[in-house]
């Protein structure tokens, strides 16, 4: 069965059957069937699909072919190496494709949701891509002292966590993020509130300016944070870096994960995966839990095991 980054990936040969006239682009952001990429060239088109096609994504590589003045059809997209995408029971969304890291950015003013956050690592995790937590608003001793005990849960997990102020301090900012970034694509998630979009001006500082762009040529008028756009980061701030700024998210579904898969993405389950007395544990009230028993000791920590139930209940 293919991987979730290869569903919807042309064929082997299609490519090439379509190379006479193309170029190879990669697109920057997307809106429905209209997509704003970027040649070989450097030139950047609006461009859209042949037929009725909606299965790419920010990031994903393709063959364009040019139609006129800043205009091209997507004629193939290439194999993907990462996918991040979200569902609910009815539909699935693509996030971004060939990102090898993503950070989800929180803070404590206004508290961020941790069930979401679980979402959002769970889904980065299962994608292959390396995560890591950005706690912004770091220059908030209130903001700051409230999410401090739990990101030194995630820190105990070996997730990077950066503490960061992208509003009162962008050069600290970016040289606290710069060698993380460095030489990948990174994908930014976060809900409303957490300061992403100053994080993203905190490192792309004409990020404002070229989503305005883009927006106009995606004819998207005022909806300029529905979409994904990636940013190529100026080399001061990180060398070969690029990052996916995203809409800010009150949901993150994971109906496209099976209940193996969520589980394997609990880092402090997966030495106990197995341990149980029974195969189809689901680690609630059956009798000799391993997991249960870890969390019943303290060894693993009470909140993340029932957010990850309430995951499961609703998925």
């Amino acid at each position: 069965m293919p991987s979730s980054a290869e569903a919807a990936t042309d064929p082997p040969g299609a490519a090439a059957s379509a190379a006479a006239g193309t170029e190879p682009g990669r697109i920057l952001a997307s809106f429905g069937r209209h997509y704003w990429v970027r040649g070989r060239s450097a030139a950047e088109r609006l461009a859209v699909t042949r037929g009725k096609r909606t299965d790419l994504c920010v990031g994903d590589e393709v063959e364009v072919r040019a139609l006129g003045i800043g205009q091209a059809v997507i004629e193939s997209l290439h194999a993907r190496t990462t996918l991040l995408q979200r569902s609910d029971a009815w539909r699935t969304r693509l996030i971004a494709a060939n990102a090898g890291r993503a950070a989800v950015v929180v803070a404590g003013e206004p508290p961020f949701s941790e069930e979401l956050l679980m979402r959002m690592l769970i889904a980065i995790e299962t994608a292959g891509i390396e995560p890591a937590i950005v706690a912004n608003k770091a220059d908030r001793r209130a903001a700051r002292a409230a999410i401090g005990t739990r990101m030194a849960v995630y820190r105990a997990l070996h997730y990077p966590v950066f503490e960061v102020s992208a509003l009162t301090d962008a050069p600290a900012t970016r040289a606290a993020l710069a060698g993380w970034l460095a030489g990948h694509t990174t994908v930014l998630l976060g809900e409303s509130g957490m300061g992403k979009s100053t994080l993203v001006n905190a490192l792309v500082p004409d990020a404002q300016a070229r989503t305005n762009e883009i927006s106009q040529a995606l004819g998207t008028g005022r909806h300029t944070t529905t979409f994904s756009r990636l940013f190529d980061l100026p080399a001061q701030t990180a060398t070969d870096a690029r990052i996916v700024d995203t809409p800010g998210f009150q949901t993150y579904g994971l109906h496209h994960l099976s209940q193996s898969q969520r589980l394997h993405a609990m880092r402090e389950f997966v030495p106990l995966i197995g341990r149980c007395r029974f195969n189809d544990c689901t680690h609630r009230d059956e009798p000799d839990c391993a997991i249960r028993a870890a969390v019943q000791r303290g060894e693993i920590d009470g909140l993340r095991y029932r957010l990850f139930l309430l995951i499961e209940n609703s998925r």
